[in-house]
């Protein structure tokens, strides 16, 4: 047929995109702009990464900078506190007058200052320059009788009060500070008190840095220093590193510390591999990317086709899972009907064995009425009349009250969980139950309840529970010589908890385990449904109904858990 419309064949969705047709030009001019980026953007990047490092270079030094010229005037300052005080020690001032002759008790205690301040040597110059006392007294190195007028701490400290000097020792040769205060006698100078200071431990701690930490004098000579072969010697250039200087306190030197630029040149570096790798991935990438939309959209063209057929399959399953929604529905309240109508059952089956105790209850009131009522029309004076007519209405009363507990319990429960008063839905069960308790003159034992306790239940459901129970109790009690209920209530901030436990023979462990399942009992004329309903009746409401272990003395025990009605 020449009119017949052809199907549209649906392109192969792995099939490669053309790019034959895509201008030679672009194609250069985008490997262009490749090559270009991959050389400007590095450089950019890595010059930036390069500034804002030594940037936060320059910062870090600063702040080392000032920290270690902090700590180096804190020891500076500690021995000059120590030169301060032993100049004006009267032990001291006596050594230096002759008034006693200089022993050793001078220099132990030079020596005990000097092991708590930590300094080298602390000794003690006489006026001529010759030392009298010192902290290494005892040593093969002691400074004492040794001529120290040539030196120029000594010198300015008898002219000026104070002086200073770094310098290799005599006897020592080590290298080290000495800080001197004079020792004035009537306000004239009688002696040099002198305070060494040695950096061995400072200069291993900078050493232990890869900035390089040098200490300088007015002159520029190097005095302290991490490279200790640089002592008494100018300061090198050096290229590649940034400097940073502190002054010192009340001194003429000057910290300096040179910091690497390696640390710079590395992230720099870094930096624009990273950029380039970027670039390149980006590139590749955007190639990648603009190729693989090409091929979405043959494929979405090819595609197209599919969809239709797609959308009418889902439209046509969701109608299918529509029709099972809709028919579990209907069995799920289909259910919902079966056990509300079992439950109601169930109560029907208990208002039956208590309708023989309902009636015997109603036939005393009854005679009694009949037997009042003939003497009231034989007694003429009017007074008995009426007290007869009285005691006719009480009887009434109480046949209302009766019969009206029977009709709320036979009512259908309405499912609605409210604060429901806990006293009334055991005084209601109490009624029900009250003729086969008096038959077997069965004794109770009932707590006393505050008013106002509730708990969260619907009242026609939680009287069914407890009648059930009271009825269980009794029937185990059949024949039973001394009968007995207790009723105990416990109550938390969230629960309340009810124990109904008798006296009868309990349950037998066989039948405990199963007591809870459907048409599981042990009474010859029982269905086996009445623990199963008060158990899912109880779980309704968001509590529990369960069984507890036997106890000597007593029978079974149910415990029922219903959540407190705040």
């Amino acid at each position: 047929m020449e009119n017949e419309t052809q199907p549209v064949k649906a392109p192969d969705p792995m099939q490669q995109p053309d790019d034959s047709h895509q201008p030679l030009h672009r194609k250069g001019l985008w490997v262009a702009l490749l090559v270009v980026s991959l050389v400007a953007v590095p450089l950019i990047v890595g010059r930036i990464t390069y500034d804002a490092s030594l940037t936060r270079l320059n910062d870090a030094a600063m702040a080392s900078a000032q920290t270690r010229a902090l700590a180096l005037d804190s020891i500076l300052d500690r021995q000059r506190a120590v030169a301060v005080v032993l100049s004006v020690d009267q032990q001291v001032i006596a050594t230096l007058r002759d008034v006693t002759p200089a022993d050793d008790a001078v220099s132990a205690k030079l020596d005990l200052l000097r092991e708590e301040t930590q300094s080298s040597v602390v000794y003690l110059i006489n006026a001529q320059g010759r030392a009298v006392a010192a902290s290494n007294w005892d040593q093969p190195t002691s400074f004492l009788g040794y001529d120290y007028a040539f030196r120029d701490y000594f010198r300015q400290a008898m002219q000026y009060g104070t002086g200073q000097e770094y310098a290799l020792g005599t006897v020592s040769r080590r290298p080290g500070l000495y800080l001197a205060h004079d020792i004035r006698d009537n306000g004239r100078p009688i002696g040099v008190i002198v305070v060494k200071i040695e950096f061995d431990t400072l200069e291993s701690a900078w050493a232990r840095d890869p900035d390089h930490t040098h200490v300088l004098d007015a002159e520029g000579t190097v005095v302290i220093s991490s490279t200790p072969t640089l002592r008494f010697k100018p300061l090198p250039q050096q290229s590649g590193f940034l400097t940073t200087k502190a002054a010192l306190r009340r001194s003429d030197w000057t910290l300096v510390v040179r910091t690497p630029h390696s640390g710079a040149q590395r992230l720099a570096g870094l930096a624009a591999g990273t950029a380039f790798l970027v670039v390149l991935l980006g590139g590749i990438a955007t190639a990648l990317v603009t190729a693989r939309l090409r091929r979405a959209a043959r494929i979405a063209r090819a595609q197209a086709a599919y969809r239709d057929d797609l959308e009418r399959a889902v439209a046509a399953r969701t109608r299918d899972l529509s029709d099972e929604m809709r028919e579990r529905q209907t069995a799920e309240q289909r259910l919902i009907r079966l056990q509300s109508d079992l439950v109601q059952a169930n109560k029907l089956a208990t208002l039956g064995q208590i309708t023989a105790g309902v009636a015997h209850e109603l036939n005393q009131p009854l005679a009694t009425i009949r037997l009042l009522a003939e003497n009231g029309t034989h007694l003429l004076p009017p007074q008995p009349a009426r007290d007869n007519l009285s005691r006719i209405v009480a009887m009434t009363d109480r046949i209302a009250t009766i019969t009206q507990r029977l009709r709320s319990f036979s009512r259908k429960a309405t499912g609605a969980v409210q604060a429901v008063p806990l006293d009334q839905s055991i005084q209601a069960s109490l009624m029900l139950t009250a003729s086969r308790r008096r038959a077997s003159a069965m004794r109770f034992n009932l707590p006393r309840l505050p008013p106002n306790l509730c708990v969260r239940a619907e009242s026609v459901r939680l009287e069914q529970i407890l009648v059930n129970l009271l009825t269980n109790a009794h029937d185990a009690q059949e024949g039973h010589p001394d009968p007995w209920i207790r009723l105990r209530v416990d109550q938390t901030a969230q629960d309340v908890t009810l124990t109904i436990t008798d006296n009868g023979p309990g349950i037998a462990p066989d039948m405990a385990t199963q007591i809870f399942t459907p048409f599981a009992t042990d009474k010859p004329q029982g269905m086996g449904l009445g623990l199963v309903i008060s158990r899912d009746i109880a779980r309704d409401f968001g509590g529990e109904l369960d069984l507890l272990p036997p106890e000597p003395n007593q029978g079974a025990s149910f415990r029922l858990t219903i959540p407190r009605a705040l």
